[in-house]
């Protein structure tokens, strides 16, 4: 049996639906570069859910979309406001600054959320000549530290946004997961907050390199497709990645992947919290814990996961659509028995 880990959900296979949509759509010949009838399907499935208006680009990779999604409305000389965590800042290589060449303003936050409040002191050098020119304010949701923002809270930060002519983008690489987690449609934390355009994720919850650029206005999709060329993420066989998402969004099955993958970081959190300390509440596929660091590389002898801040000793436990309840109880009884070890030994 292969064994699971909980490095992240990107390590997790892909559903079997998914595979089976590949395979059915491998069957004679299509027009190249999304001309396909199973593109067109697509797009028509991310209109039913995300509302008429929405306008949808198929991408390889997250940061492939993230980056389209914001230079389809970013100048040089303007910026990005995002949080001090945030993939986009930390974990995409600097692919802002080199195909955009535009400044990113980083929000402090304790938990991955932004708000107006620290928002406001980046716009205060608004209209000087020599600043960066704020344009666009990114939010992941659910953010690098599982935490979920609430449609009041996106509802506030849309208003703050546009007041102050700004843009919001939301980097929602999981936000079936925030859907689930929440109990609401993908249309209620999204267009209907005011979010501007997002990155849909489908490669965290299920997919095969198959992400989504979508803008609920289709004026700021005027220059996308050219861009998304530019990036090298014009699929000649887009109908492969198109059919993974007819199986994920023609029906329940987005929701279903993500509700299990929390499901199974809450009965981790459950079976493991009385012998570790859980820093974050966890509410969506995401565990973060400080343990004794100690125990750390003797866990990852056998299980990987992440480091998440090697002075504080936590560390970031991920789960899949395709983590089981046995999965997640071995591996809190290593958890235990590491602990336990390292009590005796001392």
């Amino acid at each position: 049996m292969a064994q699971r880990h909980f490095i992240s959900d990107n390590a997790s296979g892909i559903h079997p639906q998914v595979l089976q949509a590949i395979a059915a759509a491998n069957t004679g010949h299509q027009p190249a570069y999304g001309q396909d009838d199973m593109t067109i399907r697509a797009e028509d499935l991310f209109r039913r859910h995300f509302g008429a208006d929405t306008i949808c680009f198929f991408t390889l990779t997250g940061t492939a979309a993230n980056i389209i999604a914001l230079q389809s409305v970013v100048h040089s000389f303007e910026a990005i406001i995002c949080a001090d965590c945030a993939h986009l800042h930390r974990d995409e290589c600097g692919a802002p600054e080199k195909f955009m060449g535009c400044k990113l303003l980083t929000a402090a936050t304790d938990n991955g959320k932004i708000t107006p409040a620290t928002i406001t002191p980046l716009l205060r050098d608004t209209h000087i000549i020599h600043r960066a020119q704020p344009k666009v304010v990114s939010l992941a949701q659910c953010t690098e530290w599982g935490t979920v923002y609430t449609p009041e809270e996106l509802k506030t930060l849309s208003d703050f946004c546009h007041e102050h002519r700004l843009l919001l983008h939301m980097d929602g690489a999981r936000l079936s997961n925030a859907a689930a987690a929440l109990e609401l449609s993908l249309k209620e934390i999204t267009t209907d907050c005011g979010v501007d355009m997002l990155s849909f994720g489908g490669s965290k919850n299920g997919l095969m390199n198959a992400e989504a650029v979508l803008f609920f206005d289709p004026e700021l999709a005027t220059h996308t497709a050219f861009y998304r060329k530019q990036a090298m993420q014009l699929a000649a066989k887009m109908r492969f990645i198109a059919a993974q998402f007819v199986a994920l969004l023609d029906g329940d099955l987005w929701r279903d992947n993500a509700a299990h993958a929390n499901q199974m970081a809450r009965l981790l959190a459950k079976e493991i919290g009385n012998d570790v300390e859980i820093v974050m509440p966890v509410t969506t596929n995401a565990i973060f814990a400080r343990i004794p660091a100690d125990c750390v590389e003797p866990l990852q002898q056998h299980y990987q996961f992440s480091l998440w801040n090697s002075h504080e000793s936590i560390v970031r436990w991920m789960t899949s659509f395709d983590t089981s309840e046995h999965d997640v109880r071995t591996f809190a009884e290593s958890i235990r028995e590491q602990m336990n070890s390292l009590t005796a030994s001392h």
